[in-house]
């Protein structure tokens, strides 16, 4: 395999890119090639992917454990919970994988399935911090409605609208990338099949390809966030007439963690997007990634945590519980 992938980066280096028709696998950059690094980037993703697991895992446990917390913000939060599992475990396991086993090599069907499965939690993030926006803005703006409006039947069909929404999306990106039968290359510039480097890499005119996902990432992208800015527009509007400071900081706290989530997650991307287009550098490109796939869902946990007393609370609750059952069944 590293002999195939030998002569063909000579043979590419000596004459014109060749198109390459019916690829089976393609050759992701990776982080380093290093071999003095890769035991640092093995232990350090190792315990970024533990530590993000164990974080998300713990909110939904206490989330579903504790009556106190079977609200809708904390129902919204675990399915935040679940996706951010779903989107590091997309792709960090095959990286801390290829780094042990120094391959960079992904076939043609695990690397349409890895971008399906990227753009899929990518997109969900994306929705269900604009309907966690819409609850806050709903808990502010319309307290005395609050739990008429956002009842269990509203709950469960924003979660599944935002599911179907982000499956939709992911597909669509499906079918465009089916449509690429020819390639100029096989190496990705990244540790993941990211569906614009798929498109950059083909051979043929992919200019309505590029506008169909522009017109996608417009309609699945631009319309969260615009929820979002107008939700805290609102929100901000309604607190700024409130007259006592103290309800005006009890306002602002309810919503403070997912103001954190938001400028994090909307940030990072933001950044890794700048970067790429000012800057076209694939290490640049993977900083940003790993930044958004790897650290953000790594830090939400923590920002809920460290914020909000109610999840504080659910944890010394569920510690109290498993300490009690493990002394009561070591009495035994």
């Amino acid at each position: 395999m590293a002999q195939q992938r030998g002569s063909t980066a000579q043979c590419r280096s000596y004459t014109e890119p060749q198109n390459l028709t019916g690829v089976s696998e393609f050759f992701l950059l990776g982080l380093s090639e290093d071999p003095e690094l890769q035991p640092v980037l093995t232990g350090l993703f190792l315990s970024m992917y533990l530590v993000t697991m164990l974080g998300n895992l713990l909110i939904i446990l206490a989330v579903r454990s504790d009556s106190r917390l079977h609200t809708p913000m904390y129902f919204f939060l675990s399915n935040l919970c679940l996706a951010d599992i779903g989107f590091t475990s997309t792709t960090v396991p095959k990286m801390i994988v290829d780094i042990q086993t120094h391959s960079r090599v992904i076939s043609y069907v695990g690397c349409l399935t890895q971008m399906s499965f990227f753009v899929l939690f990518a997109c969900m993030d994306d929705m269900l911090l604009s309907v966690m926006a819409y609850d806050r803005f709903v808990a502010i703006c319309h307290p005395l409605h609050y739990l008429v409006i956002m009842n269990p039947r509203l709950c469960g069909f924003l979660v599944l609208l935002s599911f179907f929404i982000s499956l939709l999306d992911s597909q669509l990106h499906n079918l465009i990338e089916l449509q690429l039968t020819c390639f100029k290359d096989v190496d990705v510039s990244n540790f993941f099949c990211d569906p614009s480097q798929l498109l950059h890499l083909s051979c043929s005119d992919t200019f309505i390809n590029e506008m169909i996902i522009y017109f996608m990432g417009a309609i699945f992208g631009c319309l969260p966030i615009s929820g979002v800015l107008f939700s805290y527009y609102k929100i901000v509007s309604s607190i700024l007439r409130v007259p006592s400071l103290g309800r005006k900081y009890k306002a602002l706290s309810t919503c403070g963690s997912h103001l954190a989530l938001v400028c994090l997650f909307y940030g990072t991307g933001l950044v890794g997007y700048l970067s790429s287009v000012v800057s076209p550098s694939p290490r640049k490109s993977m900083v940003a990634s790993v930044m958004y796939m790897v650290v953000t869902p790594m830090l939400n946990p923590f920002i809920y945590c460290l914020r909000n007393r109610d999840i504080q609370s659910a944890l010394c609750r569920l510690h109290s519980r498993i300490v009690k059952s493990h002394h009561l069944f070591c009495g035994k």
